[in-house]
């Protein structure tokens, strides 16, 4: 009569904990593989972060004036700052955009340093989705409300 252990290497139970082992390292390799191929791409392929624009030429354009609530007007001047490389710019859509953005405002709530400067950051936003982020800045140049 066999023994348990005879009748497990017979029967072949003995065979898969050595196969386990070679899975293991099998698995071991292949993170491995993955980690490498993780690393190089990480650090020679990977496209570097989109670095800051470069400021270039400074657009102003002439004042114009806003009409505003109760008969009252702005007269309000601005310079566009371009991004360094940008095409000439038409200054049309930004007048648009002041217009749109300032009109029919009172003239209490335009004085209010917070507001005015709210008022700033989305023309500015404004500016960059009609220039198609050419224009990374505005600037305020004639402020003068009646």
């Amino acid at each position: 009569m066999r023994t348990s252990t005879e009748q497990a290497e017979v029967s072949g139970d003995a065979l898969p904990a050595k196969q386990g082992g070679g899975k293991r390292k099998l698995i071991v390799v292949a993170l491995l593989v993955v980690l490498l191929a993780g690393s190089a791409w990480w650090f020679v392929l990977r496209k570097p972060a989109d670095a800051a624009p470069k400021p270039g030429e400074v657009v102003a354009i002439d004042p114009i004036q806003v009409n505003l609530a109760e008969g009252h007007y702005l007269s309000i001047g601005i310079a566009l700052q371009a991004v360094d490389g940008a095409e000439e710019m038409d200054g049309s859509k930004a007048l648009d955009a002041v217009i749109g953005l300032y009109s029919g405002r009172s003239v209490e709530e335009l004085n209010r340093p917070k507001v005015r400067i709210q008022l700033k950051k989305e023309l500015e936003h404004e500016l960059a989705e009609r220039y198609e982020k050419e224009v990374m800045a505005v600037y305020l140049t004639q402020f003068v409300t009646q």
